[in-house]
């Protein structure tokens, strides 16, 4: 029987190029005390690498779920996006635990600073209990891991957002902006500290405006701007004009420029996603959209490719350079921050961060079923090189070996850990007479000896 489903779209290199860029620049910002966060594109402009990130992943998913609704409908579509909320809601909690760990480790590393502090989770450790019921119940989002949550909240919002749009087409897009001028006339938010009452930093009754209007581009509930000179002029003159008024070192030493910065503070206001922010982040998206060709073509060639892939895994590809940013952080307080050693830090997690997404692209490909077809109907005579292994295989053998010895190896340490706790809890034996002692002297040491040995084992 033919099947009615439509083939599946290619991917669209410009998207995980540019969710690339964004992964990038989240990393070089994140990094505690970073030199190079001066430079990055972000600091010249209204919106950043989080708006960037929020509008593709709008776009992303319209693209991802959009045919699921159409073609399973509305209730099938939805168990779809709804088992992605759950994979996104487990990294969620699993980079929160990752980061506690780093944190420890980091005070261990480097006891002069305190690293529990300074990512502000102390309150987990303080009073865990209650901590891991509000981490759990989303009711506890620290800063620095609050992408995640608006995410998984936006997304779950889609089948709604879909629903609407089978009434009409117009009427997801505009609940979207009545929710965002609701959030901002009523003050909606949610709570994101139990203790102070602090809210989540992204505020996701704001920030769905964003997410939807990619989503409304991707399905065709507002339509694309083709080319338009006027407007890719107006288009660029926003990008230019937001530069020095972006650039903090540049309008702080200007008085008007200052004084104009705080004016508009209200609507470059992050938490709620002023509205300056996200008329900046279109103009950025029209214009990238009106890429030459050959511009476009050229992301198929290194280093663009390499970009590319890391915005095709982006949810491993975040939640890995959470990690990596952080550690750098802590590399830079232990070698300084002179231009030397930030560069350093910078271009090293910048290449594992490339090397990640290489190795997850090469482990997608499933080479080890190309090993299965390869091998079919191979009939091999003799013994291979070593006792039955291959030249490959055998030269990978000893980090095999000491790969599967760590577990002996900690259980071990751990062992030794105790041993002085373990010899300083026994009591103390009953006097004895002396002649007791010299008969059962060899006795009662071979004893001791067999005890410790069982312990041991």
């Amino acid at each position: 029987m033919k099947s009615t489903l439509a083939p599946a779209q290619p991917r669209n290199r410009q998207l995980d190029f540019f969710r690339g860029v964004a992964l990038l620049v989240i990393f070089v910002n994140h990094m505690p005390g970073n030199p190079w966060f001066w430079y990055t594109p972000s600091r010249f402009g209204f919106s950043d690498s989080a708006e960037i990130f929020v509008f593709l992943s709008g776009y992303v998913s319209a693209v991802a779920y959009g045919r699921g609704f159409r073609q399973a409908g509305l209730t099938l579509g939805s168990v779809r996006v709804f088992l992605r909320c759950a994979q996104i809601y487990a990294a969620h909690l699993a980079s929160f635990l990752a980061m506690a760990a780093v944190c420890v480790v980091g005070n261990r590393w480097l006891p002069g600073t305190d690293y529990i502090q300074q990512l502000n989770i102390a309150y987990f450790f303080n009073d865990t209990q209650q901590a891991v019921f509000d981490l759990f119940a989303l009711s506890y989002v620290p800063n620095y891991f609050d992408i995640l949550p608006l995410y998984l909240v936006l997304l779950a919002w889609v089948p709604l957002a879909w629903s609407l749009s089978l009434l009409g087409k117009y009427l997801a897009v505009a609940a979207s902006l009545l929710i965002y001028l609701a959030a901002w006339h009523y003050g909606l938010e949610l709570s994101g500290d139990p203790n102070d009452g602090r809210p989540w930093f992204f505020n996701p009754f704001c920030w769905q405006l964003l997410f939807f209007t990619g989503f409304a581009f991707a399905t065709g509930w507002l339509p694309q701007p083709g080319y338009r000179p006027g407007l890719v002029l107006a288009c660029a003159l926003m990008a230019a004009l937001a530069v020095p008024l972006a650039y903090e070192p540049f309008y702080s030493r200007h008085a008007p420029l200052l004084e104009l910065r705080a004016q508009l503070e209200p609507l470059l206001d992050k938490s709620h996603l002023g509205p300056l922010r996200w008329l900046h982040l279109l103009a950025l998206a029209y214009l990238a959209a009106q890429l030459p060709a050959r511009v476009a073509a050229g992301l198929e060639r290194a280093p663009a490719r390499w970009l590319a892939e890391m915005g095709r895994q982006s949810l491993p590809l975040f939640l890995c350079g959470m990690v990596l940013c952080y550690l750098g952080g802590m590399a830079l307080d232990w070698a300084g921050r002179e231009p030397l050693a930030a560069a350093a830090v910078n271009l090293a997690g910048i290449a594992g961060l490339l090397s990640i997404a290489r190795l997850l692209a090469w482990l997608e490909t499933k080479p080890w079923q190309a090993a299965y077809r390869a091998d079919a109907g191979r009939v091999t005579s003799g013994l291979p090189p070593l006792f039955g292994l291959g030249l490959k295989q055998a030269a990978a053998l000893p980090l095999l070996v000491c790969a599967a010895l760590t577990p002996l190896l900690l259980v071990r340490s751990q062992d030794n850990a105790n041993t002085p706790a373990v010899a300083t809890a026994q009591p103390a034996p009953d006097p004895a007479p002396s002649g007791e002692l010299l008969q059962t002297g060899a006795t009662k040491a071979d004893t001791d000896t067999e005890t410790v040995a069982q312990r041991q084992l």
